[in-house]
């Protein structure tokens, strides 16, 4: 087709063509089909607007969510015989909190937890101490009896083989899933957390056990009346419910139904006891991270590095390798992000690391060389201590006197979570983490900040006699490592 351009009076350009009259039918058909694509893009285009629509409609339920009137309050249990002073900070006992969460429960409860042994029979043992988790028990149950709807998620593998409380629950009317995650990622279904109606949560390092209750230091949050974030944290329940089948894989990708518009970037503005406040959640490992959630080992670093002041974490266990692979294998990225911290930017950085019986030894020597770049010269500061929960006489519980807790405050923000410091912890089990910010309050209603609160816990145990310097540990006889570093 022969064209030849010519600019037209009203043109500033060569965008007119004059055809030759041979090609002029097979213009008219050329010039149909454009109209015919020209509607059918008129007509993509309304169907994206009507689709955007329906998300935006859905959004601003989501939207209309941050008017929530959302109640937080920090939660720990103190084991028994291990007593503070008078004065001391204290945040709500765990028990009366998940007694105040069932007492909430008025259509459903959604539980994740590793494992579940809520009565010395399921482990033997005939300890007084064991009767707050019987009463729990006891309480689930008569929830059932009242019609409501009880679905619980837990781990296969587990390193309880003789419970019986979900047995028991089962029968009742409650609906479980044993999530193999041991098939799915080679790892274990660590996450601990509640939802009741969708709209109060529990979320922390105990799992639904007797010994979280009076015989191990543990730490959460319970959060009440926000549907917000609950319906959020819901979606993350919902993919390990939807993978408790045999022979299950994981999507990828998730379908769109499991994704969030919740996360670091574009965390949620909630309203926390008045307080306008920035949280999260944040999910591992990774391949149980749907669009928009944020993985939790991205959220640690983002908490380390946006500190200006201080880093202090309390942490069970702390390994910048793998823990459950031998040899182990080298994994820095925290390790890195706090030298970097304490080196490159002067932010005072504390660890207070558990120890207990079960504690493997070669942990100290990655702390010690955290602690041994001190230089006041240099404002370089790396403080470490080791917590140790005294045994006294209760040498016949299993596994319990430690500190359970896994958390971290900064000057700016709060991170709550469920999963110790070490590689498998983000690459192949499951966790969640809380990740909230309030940058003020109102001094007239005298409340102090998540980070204040949180940073009151953190000095109190810090300080404690149950804290001690890495130095000071031989001898300590509740504690596995008991000669030192004599290499050293």
């Amino acid at each position: 087709m022969k064209k030849t351009p010519v600019k037209p009076p009203t043109s500033n350009g060569p965008f007119c063509l004059i055809l030759h009259p041979n090609d002029q039918k097979g213009t008219q058909v050329v010039f149909r089909l454009i109209v015919v694509a020209w509607l059918f893009l008129v007509l993509m285009i309304s169907l994206m607007k009507f689709s955007t629509a329906i998300t935006v409609k859905n959004d601003s339920t989501v939207l209309n969510n941050l008017q929530d009137l959302c109640n937080f309050q920090l939660v720990e249990s103190l084991p028994q015989d291990m007593p503070y002073g008078p004065n001391s900070s204290a945040a709500k006992p765990l028990y009366q909190a998940w007694m105040e969460l069932l007492n909430m429960t008025h259509e459903s409860i959604h539980v994740v937890s590793y494992y579940w042994t809520l009565t010395g029979k399921d482990l033997d043992v005939n300890d007084t101490s064991s009767q707050q988790g019987e009463e729990i028990l006891k309480k689930l149950e008569s929830l059932l009896s009242e019609n409501i709807s009880m679905f619980i998620a837990t781990s296969v593998p587990s390193k309880v083989y003789h419970s019986t409380d979900l047995k028991v629950l089962e029968g009742k009317g409650a609906h479980v899933k044993w999530v193999n995650f041991g098939h799915l990622t080679h790892g274990v279904l660590h996450t601990k957390f509640w939802i009741v109606d969708r709209k109060h949560i529990f979320l922390g390092s105990p799992n639904v056990d007797w010994r979280a209750l009076t015989q191990v230091k543990e730490i959460g949050v319970l959060i009440s009346n926000c549907g917000s974030l609950a319906n959020d944290l819901w979606k993350t329940f919902q993919t390990y419910w939807d993978l408790g089948v045999p022979n299950a894989t994981i999507p990828f990708p998730w379908p769109s139904n499991y994704s969030t518009n919740i996360n670091r970037r574009k965390p949620l503005e909630v309203q926390f006891n008045g307080t306008t406040t920035k949280a999260y959640f944040s999910a591992s490992p990774f391949s149980f991270c749907p669009e928009g959630r944020t993985f939790d080992l991205v959220a640690v670093l983002d908490v380390i590095n946006d500190a200006e002041e201080f880093v202090y974490v309390s942490m069970m266990e702390y390994f910048p390798t793998s823990h459950f692979r031998h040899p182990p294998r080298y994994w820095p990225p925290i390790d890195n992000a706090l030298r970097r911290a304490a080196v490159s930017y002067n932010v005072h950085v504390r660890l207070l690391i558990s120890c207990w019986i079960h504690t493997v030894p070669s942990m100290f020597h990655y702390l010690k060389s955290l602690s041994v770049l001190t230089n006041p010269h240099t404002n370089v500061t790396i403080d470490v201590k080791i917590f140790i929960v005294p045994v006294g006489n209760h040498t016949n519980i299993p596994f319990a006197r430690l500190n359970h807790g896994k958390y971290m405050v900064t000057d700016k923000t709060a991170y709550v979570g469920t999963s110790n410091w070490a590689e498998e912890y983000f690459s192949s089990t499951a966790g969640v983490g809380l990740v909230a910010q309030q940058s003020s309050v109102d001094p007239a209603k005298r409340n102090t900040t998540i980070q204040q609160q949180l940073r009151s816990l953190f000095e109190r145990d810090w300080n404690s006699k149950y804290s001690v310097n890495m130095e000071d540990l031989p001898g300590q006889k509740d504690c596995v490592w008991k000669d030192g570093f004599q290499s050293l």
